[in-house]
C-alpha cells in the first residue's frame, strides 16, 4: 500500500506494470473527454485524489483499470485518460523539443518514446491530436495548445510524401499531408 500512497504525493506513477491482481469488477468511474474525472456521475473535486487515481491507471487489452497490488477495477475513459493542457518549446527546426504537461501534472517530452499522433474524425475530418504519456496512456492535446503547435509546424518529406507536422526530440510527427493544405 505504500506504493499507492506515494503515487499521490508527487512520487510519480505507481509500478502498475508489476502488479497483476485479480479483477474485482467495474467501478462507476469515468474520465470525460475534457479530462474531468467522475465518480457515481459527480465530478471528483479534489485534485490530489484525481492525481492519485491517475497514478494507478493501467491500460490492458484496450480497457482501462485502476490497479493496486491487491485489486483491479475497470473504469470508463471517453477518449484519452489525460489532457495535455500546455507545452513549452526549446530549440528550432529538427532540433526542436516539445515538453507537454497534463491536467494531473505529468510532464513528458515528445520524441521516439512519446510520440505525437493526430486522428481525424471519419465524419467531420476534425483533428484530435495526442501525445503518449506512458504505457499506452495518451493525452489529448487541448485546442489552445494544438493551435500553438500548428503555428510552429513545418513541412517535411516523410516516408515518401510531403507532410506538415512537428519536430521534437529528433523525430518528425506528421499531422496532415501537405497536399491537403493547398
Amino acid at each position: 500500500m505504500a506504493s499507492v500512497q506515494s503515487a499521490g504525493k508527487g512520487a510519480g506513477p505507481a509500478p502498475v506494470h508489476l502488479w497483476n491482481p485479480p479483477f474485482c469488477g467495474d467501478l462507476d468511474m469515468r474520465i470525460a473527454r475534457d479530462g474531468t474525472w467522475f465518480y457515481l456521475g459527480t465530478p471528483i473535486g479534489r485534485p490530489a485524489l484525481v492525481k492519485l487515481f491517475s497514478n494507478i491507471l493501467k491500460l490492458e487489452d484496450g480497457r482501462y483499470f485502476l490497479v493496486t497490488p491487491v485489486e483491479k477495477v475497470g473504469i470508463v475513459v471517453e477518449d484519452a485518460p489525460f489532457v495535455a493542457v500546455d507545452f513549452s518549446v526549446s530549440g528550432a527546426g529538427d532540433g526542436q523539443t516539445l515538453r507537454f504537461e497534463t491536467q494531473v501534472g505529468d510532464k513528458v517530452t515528445a520524441g521516439p518514446e512519446h510520440r505525437i499522433r493526430v486522428a481525424r474524425d471519419r465524419e467531420t475530418g476534425e483533428p484530435s491530436p495526442y501525445v503518449m504519456v506512458r504505457a499506452g496512456l495518451e493525452a489529448l492535446i487541448d485546442r489552445k495548445s494544438f493551435y500553438r503547435l500548428v503555428e510552429i509546424g513545418a513541412h517535411h518529406r516523410f516516408e515518401g510524401a510531403d507532410w506538415f507536422g512537428l519536430w521534437s526530440g529528433g523525430a518528425f510527427f506528421p499531422m496532415i499531408p501537405s497536399a491537403e493544405l493547398s
